[in-house]
Order: structure tokens, then sequence, then C-alpha cells
């Protein structure tokens, strides 16, 4: 299933019309990409399912965020999100651990996944994790195909110094560094509306299941 134009044609509109009163105007046409935002997630969960087992009975309709924004503690007041964000994860979004994320914006579409910014006891035991079982975490980050999609470098900053608990001679020192470890990769709008649209997006997303494993099995989650 690939994704209308129109989507990317309305976030256009919203963002120069960020208004409660053009969005009222607008809201069955809101609606209807709602709808077909709910069906392109279900294709999604279905492909990606049938590699991790987890996402196997998640609702759709629960991985999407909302539009609306909350602006009680942001200087930019304007009330909605000018993309549709979408994050898969077994046991519903709220769980901890990892999961797949795509961003839905005009020109500035990505794909993600693994786990970004954990609180500081995840983030720990992710550390851990690589530090005592960095073989297979080396082989995971630089198998060609995930160097080939995301790349060597995570989605997180880093820490300027040595982390806690860790000794500053450790091979993967540089990685420990980090305080996350998400990953993405960014896409045209050509490659959510053309015809294999979500079927290259799961293949995409198969490419950062096993990184997603190997950072569940350090949460406890696998």
């Amino acid at each position: 299933m690939k994704l209308s134009k129109g989507i990317f044609k309305f976030l256009e509109d919203l963002k120069i019309n960020n208004n409660k009163e053009w969005f009222l105007d607008h809201k069955l046409l809101f609606d209807g990409y709602q709808k077909e935002l709910i069906y392109y997630t279900a294709m999604l969960l279905s492909g990606i399912g049938k590699f991790d087992p987890s996402l196997k009975g998640v609702e759709p309709k629960s991985c999407i965020f909302r539009i609306y924004k909350d602006v009680r503690f942001s200087n930019d007041k304007s009330p909605y999100k000018t993309h549709f964000g979408i994050f898969m994860r077994g046991g519903g979004r709220k769980i901890e651990g990892t999961g797949y994320y795509l961003h839905i914006e005009p020109n500035e579409s990505l794909l993600g996944g693994g786990c970004y910014q954990p609180d500081s006891h995840s983030l720990f035991k992710i550390r851990n994790k690589i530090a005592n079982d960095s073989n297979r975490f080396r082989k995971i980050i630089n198998d060609p195909k995930f160097q080939e999609t995301f790349g060597n470098t995570f989605y997180a900053e880093k820490v300027k110094t040595v982390p806690r608990g860790f000794a500053k001679e450790h091979p993967m020192i540089d990685i420990l560094k980090y305080k996350g470890f998400a990953v993405a990769r960014k896409l045209k709008n050509i490659d959510l509306t053309s015809k294999l649209s979500s079927e290259d997006i799961v293949k995409l997303f198969g490419v950062v299941y096993p990184l997603n494993q190997f950072l569940d099995q350090a949460l406890d989650r696998k």
C-alpha cells in the first residue's frame, strides 16, 4: 500500500495555516487522511509481525501520535503539528523499550528504530549489555545492509566524558558514550507514495530488527 500525495499537500497547507479556524474547515479532509494512516499502519504491523512477533495484536490506531500539540510549555503556540508520527512497539506505544518509528513530513520524512532517549537506568543496562556482548553488537551494526541503510552513527548525543561505571580503555568506549541507541534514515516523499511503499518500509524496518532484539534483551524485554 502507498500513501496518497494529498497527505503531503495537507501538511504543507497546515504549515502555512496553522490555526484552529483553518483546521476545522478542513477537518473532513484530515479525518480521511487519519483513516488512511490507520490502514497504512495496519499494513506495516502485519509485515513487521512476520519477523517481530511482539507487534502482533498491536492496534494500528494506538501507534499514531495525535496531531494536536501540547503548547503549555512551548513558546510556539501554533496548535497543530505539521507532521504525522507513527511509532510501533510491542505492548503499545507507551511501554518502555525499542520500536519502529515513521515520521511523515514534506521533504523531511524519516524512518527509525532502536531506543531513543532511554532513562538513566535503562541507558546503563544497554551500555552494560554492549560492553559485555560487544562482538555480537559489532556484528549487528557492521552488517553491510545495516551500514547501507543507517550508516555508523546513532541518532543521539554523546557524553563528553567516560560514562560512570565503564573503563575509558574499553574498546567500545566511543559507542558507550552515546546517550541513546536509535538509528534513522531520511526518506523522500516518493518513498512513501510509490507503489510498493509499505512493503519497502517493512524491509527497512527488518534491517533494524536485530538491533531492537539486542536492546530489548538488555532491557529484559526478551
